[in-house]
């Protein structure tokens, strides 16, 4: 099986060596080119078929959209240059214990999606969550077009909004028959998104942090998707596989700034 994961990148970094591994200048278009910490060159999301002068909206999605129309592969993934799914290799280095081709293959030979271990949010729904850190009235309007053109998918919009935990970050590796099908419905109501908040004035005068909606959006279309999926006779086969991040996290100031969304209305201003 051929599997090609996309590691979203916007400047040098280390990556892994294995071959499950293709980095990718996200944004690329317009930009100088960015190499590899060993001074190898990136190949941009801006060949072919590709929407990468939306990366300031869409984050690493004009990657998953590049990946989709343009690699040849039977699974595709997303991962982030300082985030990956977590291997079973014990090493010293953070960078031997991602996730190999052998063990993405020994995973998709059972399943059909990988996804990230749950987040678990606690004292927060989805829906809550987004809204407390960003502007609800993204998630309306979306549920609002996912009851317009896919009506079938409201009640699994309506559950993945009210949950407390979720398949976060936008990574996945899926078979393509899952992944067409995926990004066909996914770009889709982001399309009709993005013309909706621009008709109503809903992106004028934003920041560089809270334009990148659209990538935020998608996390949570991931988790409608996948439960409608679920729903199905011929639902896919998840696995779920922990994360692990390439760079310390400052947990107290997220934790500290998670609840001064919730209880003082403190919307992010930017990322963790």
């Amino acid at each position: 099986m051929k599997i090609n994961v996309i590691i979203a990148m916007h400047k040098p970094y280390e990556i892994p060596a294995d071959p499950l591994y293709v980095p990718v200048h996200v944004g690329a278009k317009g930009k100088e080119p960015i190499f590899t910490a060993s001074g190898t060159p990136i190949a941009g999301d801006d060949s072919g078929e590709e929407i990468s002068e939306k990366n300031p909206q869409y984050c690493e999605l004009t990657g998953l959209y590049w990946a989709w129309k343009n690699l040849q592969a039977d699974a595709v993934g997303l991962v982030h240059y300082r985030r990956y799914f977590k291997g079973k290799t014990k090493a010293s280095s953070k960078m031997q214990q991602v996730l190999t081709m052998d063990e993405a293959q020994q995973l998709l030979a059972e399943h059909d999606i990988i996804v990230p271990s749950k987040r678990k949010y606690y004292i927060e729904t989805l829906y809550s969550h987004y809204g407390h850190t960003h502007d609800a009235k993204h998630l309306d309007i979306t549920r609002e077009i996912i009851a317009e053109k896919y009506p079938d998918y409201l009640p699994a919009c309506v559950a993945a909004y009210t949950c407390t935990w979720g398949y976060m970050f936008n990574m996945c590796i899926i078979k393509k028959e899952y992944l067409d099908k995926y990004c066909q419905w996914l770009f889709d109501i982001l399309g009709e998104l993005e013309s909706r908040l621009q008709t109503t004035g809903g992106t004028e005068n934003l920041s560089a942090y809270d334009a990148r909606l659209y990538g935020r959006v998608s996390e949570i279309l991931f988790n409608v998707w996948i439960r409608h999926e679920q729903e199905q006779a011929d639902a896919p086969e998840i696995a779920e596989v922990p994360t692990m991040h390439m760079e310390s996290i400052n947990w107290w100031k997220k934790g500290t700034s998670f609840l001064k969304a919730k209880f003082s209305g403190k919307k992010y201003s930017k990322s963790f």
